[in-house]
């Protein structure tokens, strides 16, 4: 490749490419990437720097002015990491050096992930009207999401013929790695009656393989699942902050509390380390000591 003579928007077509095809990253990978060098590129070209020419000081000299805007370290890390990434792949097309190889990210204090408890999740599934053709399905969506654990990407990109229901089981796709994952009866329940009663009213042609849609006959989309799970929080009037993460880690949370073992949560989740996971024992432990020193006379 004539790398010399590429633009930046040439260079970052080429980089998305590469990030699809040869790194398999997700959507939001992909673009958290693109969207970091393209502001490194910004930053040096206000300093009339070209991107191929950057130098390990220009790197340098961008995330020490990261860190005085303000930017939290988790975000620094991850434009290191996306630069690191770029260079690496022009490094492969021939560029002598990576600029960013060597330069220390900033300290990150991993947070605990937030998890509902028990009766929050059951109060929040219980919100959507089965009754209602778009409560049905939500409520499908809801139940298959806490009973797996899986990624709200992985969840939209879910096909009719991903879901065994007499078998109880998923078939789920996600980090380039297919996996199976067991479903609770309430999740078939509510699974077969979406399927029954409402998937054939709202898709009106056999193209369509989607297993989510949206109220148009249309795969349901990152933005809309986002929405549906704002409405119901607020309907349920929970104060703790709902994401489709949340029901992910309070799978991992509860099924680590009632005695699960930790390398099959983390083959369900479809963690690739198992570090990843390990962070829900923390997070147990954690729960534990915080009962311990509110129930204990002398705590």
């Amino acid at each position: 490749m004539k790398w010399e003579s590429c633009g930046v928007a040439e260079l970052l077509k080429d980089y998305e490419s590469y990030l699809i095809t040869e790194k398999r990253a997700s959507a939001n990978t992909v673009s958290s990437y693109l969207r970091d060098v393209q502001q490194f590129a910004a930053a040096l070209e206000c300093k009339g720097v070209e991107l191929t020419q950057a130098l390990t000081q220009d790197v340098v000299e961008y995330t020490d002015a990261l860190i005085r805007r303000g930017k939290s370290p988790a975000t620094v890390t991850r434009s290191v990491a996306s630069i690191k990434s770029f260079y690496t792949c022009l490094v492969s097309w021939g560029v002598e050096q990576n600029p960013a190889k060597g330069v220390a990210t900033a300290r990150v204090e991993r947070k605990l992930p937030q998890v509902l408890t028990g009766q929050e999740v059951e109060l929040f599934l219980e919100q959507p009207d089965c009754l209602e053709p778009k409560g049905c399905r939500d409520r499908a969506m809801l139940e298959l999401l806490y009973a797996t654990g899986i990624r709200v990407s992985e969840l939209i990109a879910l096909d009719v013929d991903d879901v065994n229901l007499p078998s109880g089981m998923l078939k789920c796709f996600g980090k380039g790695k297919e996996r199976l994952i067991p479903l609770y009866p309430a999740a078939v329940r509510a699974l077969k009656e979406y399927l029954r009663t409402v998937r054939p009213q709202l898709v009106d042609t056999a193209e369509e393989t989607a297993l989510f849609v949206n109220m148009n006959g249309e795969r349901m989309s990152r933005q809309g699942f986002w929405k549906i799970i704002k409405f119901y929080q607020e309907k349920a009037g929970i104060q703790k902050e709902i994401t489709p993460h949340t029901l992910r880690h309070s799978f991992a949370a509860h099924l680590l509390e009632n005695g699960a073992d930790l390398r099959a949560i983390q083959e369900m989740l479809g963690h690739a380390d198992i570090s990843s996971t390990q962070i829900y024992s923390r997070l147990v432990s954690q729960r534990i000591k915080d009962v311990y020193q509110k129930a204990h006379p002398r705590a």
